[in-house]
């Protein structure tokens, strides 16, 4: 890839427990240059099984995935911030040293079959990794 810059995002969802780790492990493992963290506004402390099931089945799950609140990101430096889910963008903090936030909006696959898990993937591959890439040209 020609940016050989790195990167920081950030994805942003209310619980973070399935969207935002999805994605989060989709830009890890997808784009090169890119590196992303995730976390909720009111994080639910835990990954969904399902989603967790669905990473380790495409082979990018990592066990540093886990469900964190702001707090915990708030002082990094990203140069990107997306929220995933319209609560997140809602009340999407100011993080003190960000410079773009976008929001690309996702179903929220819990407390839904496994299925749902898969098509919210794909759905995270397709739309979300080719904006993450655009905005950040």
């Amino acid at each position: 890839m020609e940016n050989s810059l790195d990167k920081k995002v950030l994805i942003l969802c209310t619980g973070n427990s399935c969207r935002s780790i999805i994605a989060e492990a989709l830009i890890n493992s997808k784009l090169d240059g890119i590196s992303s963290d995730s976390s909720g506004v009111k994080a639910s402390g835990r990954v969904n099984p399902n989603a967790k099931k669905l990473l380790e089945q495409k082979g990018i799950w990592k066990e540093q995935y886990h469900s964190k609140t702001i707090d915990k990101v708030i002082e990094n430096e990203y140069d990107l911030v997306v929220t995933v889910c319209g609560h997140a963008s809602e009340t999407c903090p100011t993080f003190p040293k960000v410079t773009k936030v976008i929001h690309v909006g996702f179903e929220d696959p819990d407390g839904k079959g496994f299925d749902a898990f898969e098509a919210t993937y794909k759905e995270i591959e397709e739309i979300l990794l080719p904006k993450v890439v655009e905005t950040l040209k």
